[in-house]
C-alpha cells in the first residue's frame, strides 16, 4: 500500500478500565490505587481499511488534563480538524493541533493531541507493514533496561518495594519524593539505598521543591549515590532551575518542564539543564518528541527516558522513540508495574528481568483487541 492517498477517515475514543496491580502515588497525589481501576483513554484513527490506536494517560495528579477533557479535546476539536488531511502529513497534523488548541505559554493539551499523534505512527506502521524504526529509518537499539519505581511512605515500604523489583529481575531504581518533609524523604532514599547498595538510583521530585531545599537535599543525596535529580522545582521556575543547576552537585533533569521541543531549547541558551527526560505523552506525541530528543543530542544535553504510567500502547511508543536515539536505560517506564493491559492481544511488548524487547511488528507491534477494548470501555462524561 502506498502511504500518498491514505486518508484520516475517523477517530474514535474509547476511555477504558483497566485493572491496578498496586498504589502509587507521586508529589502531587495519588496516581494509581489499588481497587480502584485505572482509566486509559484509547484512541483508534482510520484510513482506508488500515487503523491504527493510541493512548493518553489522564493523571490530574501530574497534569491539567483529565479524562474528560482528553475526551472532549479529541473528540470536539481534534478529530473534526485533522478528518480527510493525509495520514502521512505528520508535521501538518501537528500544525493544525496547535492552531485548533493553541499553544500558549508552551503546549495545549499534550496529552490529547499525543493519542492522536501516536495512533497516526502506527497506522502508518501497519499501511507499510513495518515498525517505527524502520518508518523512521532510526532503530539503535533493540532492548531497553526498565527501573523499577519505589513510591512508598515509609523506609520498610521502600525497602520492601526494592526487595519485590529485585525479586522480578530489576536492577535499577527510581524514587519518587517531595511526598513528605525533606529529612523523611531522605530516610527513604537512604532505604532505597541500603536495600539495593549497587543500582542505579536516582529520584524524582515532580516539582516539589524550592531551590534552597533542594540544594539541601542535593548535597545529602549525592552522599548516596543518588546519579540524577529530576525536577525538583516547579516546572516554570527556570531562574531557579538555572541557580540550582550551578550550584547542585548532582545533575538535575527536567522533565514537566520540556513539554514542547522550544521549552528545551530556551534551558540550553540559559545554560540552565543538565539532563532532558523524554517523555511522549508530556510532549504531544512522537512527532514533537523526535523534534526534542534531536534538538538535546545535536546540543550535547544527555537524554533520559520516562513514561506516564502507560498501558501497553504508550509504552510500545516509548520504546520505540527510546530505541531511535539510543536511549539504552534505565528508564522510568513503570506501566507493567502498577496496571494490566488487558486490552491486548497475543503480540504485545516482551519484559523480562527488567528489560523491555523493543517491539518488531508492524507499527507500534502492540496487538488491540477491539471487542475488549468495547467491552472495558465507560462512559467518562456521564453525570456522577
Amino acid at each position: 500500500m502506498t502511504l500518498s492517498g491514505l486518508t484520516i477517515e475517523r477517530v474514535e475514543t474509547f476511555a477504558v478500565a483497566l485493572p491496578t496491580l498496586r498504589d502509587f502515588g507521586v508529589a502531587g497525589g495519588a496516581v494509581a490505587v489499588a481497587g480502584r481501576p485505572s482509566i486509559r483513554i484509547l484512541v483508534k484513527v482510520s484510513a482506508d481499511g488500515v487503523c491504527g490506536w493510541g493512548e493518553a494517560t489522564p493523571i490530574p495528579a501530574w497534569t491539567y488534563e483529565t479524562a474528560e477533557s482528553i475526551v472532549t479535546t479529541i473528540d470536539r476539536y481534534l478529530a473534526p480538524a485533522i478528518l480527510g488531511r493525509p495520514a502521512w502529513d505528520l508535521d501538518g497534523v501537528t500544525a493544525v493541533f496547535d492552531r485548533v488548541i493553541n499553544r500558549g505559554f508552551s503546549i495545549g493539551a499534550p496529552l490529547a493531541k499525543s493519542a492522536v499523534d501516536i495512533a497516526l505512527h502506527d497506522l502508518l506502521g501497519h499501511a507499510l507493514g513495518v515498525p517505527l524504526g524502520v518508518l523512521w529509518g532510526q532503530r539503535r537499539a533493540e532492548r531497553i533496561q526498565l527501573a523499577w519505581v519505589l513510591s512508598g511512605q515509609t523506609p520498610a515500604e521502600v525497602a520492601d518495594s526494592v526487595a519485590e523489583g529485585l525479586a522480578a529481575g530489576y536492577r535499577a531504581f527510581k524514587v519518587k519524593i517531595g511526598l513528605h518533609a525533606e529529612r523523611t524523604d531522605l530516610a527513604v532514599v537512604a532505604a532505597a539505598r541500603a536495600a539495593a547498595p549497587d543500582a542505579p538510583l536516582w529520584v524524582d521530585a515532580n516539582q516539589a521543591y524550592t531551590v534552597d531545599s533542594a540544594l539541601r537535599l542535593a548535597r545529602e543525596l549525592h552522599g548516596l549515590g543518588v546519579t540524577e535529580f529530576e525536577q525538583p522545582l516547579p516546572a516554570n521556575d527556570i531562574g531557579g532551575l538555572r541557580r540550582l543547576r550551578v550550584l547542585s552537585p548532582l545533575p538535575i533533569a527536567l522533565d514537566e518542564s520540556l513539554r514542547h521541543p522550544t521549552d528545551l531549547a530556551t534551558f540550553i541558551r540559559l545554560d540552565a539543564v543538565d539532563v532532558a527526560i523524554a517523555k511522549v505523552q508530556r510532549t504531544g506525541g512522537l512527532t514533537l518528541s523526535r523534534r526534542l530528543c534531536q534538538l538535546a543530542q545535536d546540543s550535547g544535553v544527555r537524554l533520559m527516558g520516562s513514561g506516564l504510567t502507560d498501558s501497553d500502547l504508550g509504552l510500545a511508543a516509548a520504546l520505540h522513540l527510546f530505541a531511535a536515539h539510543g536511549i539504552t536505560g534505565p528508564v522510568d517506564l513503570n506501566g507493567r508495574q502498577f496496571i494490566d493491559s488487558a486490552y491486548t492481544g497475543e503480540t504485545t511488548v516482551q519484559v523480562s528481568d527488567g528489560v523491555a524487547q523493543v517491539p518488531t511488528g508492524p507499527g507500534l507491534g502492540v496487538q488491540v483487541d477491539e471487542a475488549e477494548v468495547r467491552k472495558r470501555a465507560v462512559d467518562v462524561l456521564a453525570a456522577p
